[in-house]
C-alpha cells in the first residue's frame, strides 16, 4: 500500500485554516542516532521554532500548545522513534493532525501559513513506476507487484505446483548449479557437476518452470509492466527459455536469499528498475529544451502559477530547497513576489503551484540548480498547450 495517496494530498491541500502547521525532519531508521535521540531532538527544535513563529502572528500560549500537543505526543512516543524510515512530515492544525514517516530525506523545516507546505512530499510522486518482481528460490517462489516505496504480495499459490519438489529434485541447484573457481578454456565458468545445465536435470527445471510461467501467464495476461526475476543466474538463464511474458527484463537480480529479506530485495530490485522509470524524468527536460521560445514553456512564477492554477502544466521545476514567497489575487491572476515568508498573507508561491500542477495531473520535479532545464530560475514550466 502506498505510504502516502494523492488523495491524502489533496485532503491535506483543502485544510484551510489561519494557523496551519508543517514541520519535516530527517530521521534514522536505526542505529546509535536513533538510541541518541538525536531524531527527538530534531523535533524538539522544529517545533519550538513554530511556536516562535505562531507566537509571532499573534497567537496565546493556549492556542500554541492546542496546535503543538500532537506533536508534543510524538516526541514523548519512544516506540514511535523506533519505526522511523528517512524523513519525517508532521501537519497540524485546530482539530487535524496527521505525520508520515516517509522515505524522504527531508531537510529540517518548519512552516506557518493558511495552507499546508507539501512541495517536499512531490518526490514520493515521481521517478516512480509499478513493477512485477519474481523470486525464484529455492525455498518458495514468490510474485510481487512494487514500487518505489512499497510492494504487496500476489497470492498465486493456485496458480504454481505447490512445490518445487513436485516437478525436480531443487537440492539440485546447491548441489549442481554452483559456481566453481576457474574457467574452461573458452573462459565460459565450471559448475560442480558437468551436467548442471544439460541433460535430464535441466529438463526437469525447465518443466518446473515452465509451469510457473503458464500459473502466471493468467495474471499477465493483460498487463504490460516490467517483470524483474529475483535468482541465480543459472537457473535465470533456464527461466528465460520458457518465459513467454513479452515484459521481462532482461538481467536477472543476483540475491542471496539466505540473508535477505523482502525488504532487502525490494530496495535492491528498485535499484535497478529505478533508471528505467527515471526516462521520463529526463524526457520532460529535453522537451523543455527543444519548447523554449515557442511559448510552451516559461521560467516566471508570475505565468506558471496561474497556468497551474488551470490546469496548463505538464511538468513543474522547482530548485529543491528554495522557495519563492508572495500573494495571488484569484479574481485576477496577479502573482505579487516578496522578500521572506514573515510578512502578513504572504504564501510559498513555489508551493502552491507545484501542489495545483500535480493534482491536476503534472509532474513536479524538486531538483538541484545545476539539473534544472533553466537554471537562471528557481522555477521552470512545461505546458500542455
Amino acid at each position: 500500500m502506498p505510504l502516502i495517496t494523492k488523495e491524502e494530498i489533496e485532503e491535506l491541500h483543502n485544510v484551510n485554516q489561519d494557523h496551519c502547521v508543517s514541520i519535516f525532519i530527517p530521521t534514522h531508521r536505526a542505529g546509535k542516532k536513533v538510541l541518541q535521540e538525536e531524531d527527538t531532538l530534531f523535533l524538539k527544535n522544529q517545533l519550538k521554532e513554530a511556536k516562535d513563529k505562531l507566537s509571532k502572528k499573534g497567537l496565546n500560549a493556549d492556542e500554541i500548545n492546542k496546535l503543538s500537543q500532537p506533536i508534543q505526543e510524538l516526541i514523548d512516543n519512544s516506540s514511535f522513534w523506533r519505526e522511523q524510515s528517512d524523513g519525517l512530515a508532521i501537519f497540524s492544525a485546530d482539530g487535524f493532525f496527521r505525520n508520515y514517516t516517509l522515505p524522504v530525506h527531508f531537510k529540517e523545516y518548519s512552516h506557518i501559513s493558511n495552507t499546508f507546505y507539501l512541495k517536499p512530499l512531490m518526490p514520493m510522486f515521481v521517478g516512480d513506476g509499478n513493477f512485477y518482481l519474481l523470486t525464484l528460490d529455492r525455498d518458495n517462489v514468490k510474485l510481487y507487484e512494487c514500487e518505489r516505496h512499497s510492494f504487496t504480495e500476489i497470492e498465486i499459490e493456485d496458480l504454481i505446483p505447490e512445490t518445487k519438489q513436485d516437478r525436480v529434485g531443487f537440492d539440485y541447484e546447491e548441489k549442481n548449479l554452483q559456481f566453481r573457481s576457474g574457467a574452461t578454456g573458452s573462459g565460459q565458468p565450471m559448475y560442480h557437476g558437468q551436467e548442471a545445465a544439460t541433460g535430464q536435470r535441466k529438463n526437469e527445471i525447465k518443466k518446473y518452470f515452465r509451469a510457473i510461467n503458464d500459473g502466471l501467464a493468467t495474471i499477465f495476461r493483460e498487463e504490460t509492466m516490467p517483470l524483474l526475476v529475483a535468482a541465480q543466474s543459472p537457473l535465470f538463464d533456464i527461466y528465460k527459455e520458457v518465459n513467454t511474458y513479452t515484459n521481462l527484463m532482461e538481467e536477472n537480480l543476483i540475491v542471496d536469499f539466505s540473508s535477505s529479506d523482502i525488504f532487502d530485495i525490494h530496495e535492491m530490485a528498485w535499484e535497478r528498475m529505478a533508471p528505467v522509470f527515471d526516462q521520463e524524468r529526463k524526457d520532460h527536460i529535453e522537451k523543455f529544451l527543444s519548447e523554449q521560445g515557442k511559448g510552451t514553456t516559461s521560467i516566471g512564477i508570475g505565468k506558471i502559477l496561474p497556468a497551474a492554477i488551470n490546469g496548463q502544466v505538464e511538468a513543474l521545476f522547482c530548485e529543491n530547497k528554495e522557495d519563492i514567497f508572495g500573494t495571488y489575487k484569484e479574481e485576477n491572476d496577479v502573482v505579487s513576489v516578496t522578500e521572506g515568508e514573515d510578512k502578513d498573507n504572504n504564501i510559498s508561491l513555489m508551493n502552491m503551484a507545484a501542489i495545483k500542477t500535480f493534482l491536476k495531473g503534472g509532474k513536479v520535479y524538486l531538483l538541484e540548480k545545476d539539473e534544472m532545464p533553466n537554471p537562471n530560475s528557481r522555477v521552470n514550466a512545461l505546458y500542455r498547450y
